[in-house]
């Protein structure tokens, strides 16, 4: 009698903790993108149904020294950057390098990638990167060539897109947590799509790719959109997707959104495809 009960206990702590949501970390406070707009957006994504209890923590304006920023990033497990500004002070570089190689959880939002150039570590975490004065000394762009993701030495800049568009996004590893159960291809809103990333693009996943159409000022090649990486023992999932409201407001940002942050923080996916994800055709916004 005494074993069942303590057998019945540790379940019950244990679908307990499966029910707590994720600590999240939101950095936010600079970016060449309306943080302030998208931010609050992006804490209730994650927030919706429980999955996350997102903290956010805001550096100073532009033009204030970032020598107090700080993030406490090890309380959480997690760490969401929608930021884009200047380079963080020493501690906080070292803080999070630590947390991230330690097993800590890393989501890059779009004009996150364009930050940092210079910030080895970082660059390595989000595999490829933007603007910012970045070349083929960054490291390669990744180009598909029968079916596999090739580094790309060409000389070039780092960083582009075209007009905005809604685009048709291509699932590339159906396999992978965060895309089990997606569809083969699904239309996302309107967006800018990024081009011509550059980076060290080491121990990385392609997820998800769409077509840089000429016609709108693209590439006209297929360009990484959805990726996953690891740094240490650190999970990373890096969205180029996202650049306003249309595009976040989307079913298909805000799906693998919370996936991959949920992924980044534990290695799983337990969020189910929502009846209203996009078709072939169709974005989904929400409202």
């Amino acid at each position: 009698m005494k074993f069942l009960l303590l057998l019945a206990v540790a379940e019950s702590l244990v679908a307990n903790l499966a029910a707590a949501p994720i600590k999240a970390l939101l950095i936010d406070g600079q970016n060449n993108h309306d943080w302030k707009i998208t931010s609050p957006v992006l804490k209730q994504i994650l927030e919706d149904g429980g999955l996350c209890q997102v903290t956010v923590t805001t550096s100073p304006p532009k033009g204030e020294a970032l020598s107090i920023f700080q993030p406490d990033f090890a309380a959480h497990q997690v760490v969401v950057s929608n930021y884009n500004g200047p380079m963080w002070n020493d501690a906080a570089r070292a803080a999070f390098e630590k947390y991230v190689n330690g097993g800590g959880g890393f989501v890059s939002v779009h004009a996150a990638d364009n930050s940092f150039p210079e910030w080895k570590a970082y660059n390595e975490m989000i595999g490829l990167g933007g603007w910012g004065g970045r070349n083929e000394k960054s490291g390669p762009r990744l180009r598909l060539h029968d079916g596999k993701w090739t580094p790309d030495t060409s000389p070039g800049a780092g960083g582009h897109h075209g007009q905005q568009h809604e685009f048709l996004i291509v699932t590339r590893a159906p396999d992978h947590p965060i895309m089990a159960g997606l569809p083969a291809k699904w239309m996302h809103g309107k967006d800018e799509l990024y081009d011509s990333l550059r980076g060290p693009a080491q121990h990385i996943t392609v997820l998800a790719s769409a077509f840089s159409d000429p016609a709108k000022g693209g590439t006209g090649v297929d360009e990484p959109m959805l990726m996953t990486l690891s740094y240490g023992k650190g999970r990373v999932f890096h969205t180029a997707l996202g650049h306003a409201l249309e595009a976040i407001k989307d079913a298909g940002f805000a799906t693998t959104f919370r996936r991959g942050v949920e992924w980044a923080a534990t290695g799983g996916v337990t969020e189910k495809v929502p009846a209203d994800f996009p078709t072939e055709t169709k974005p989904s916004p929400r409202p």
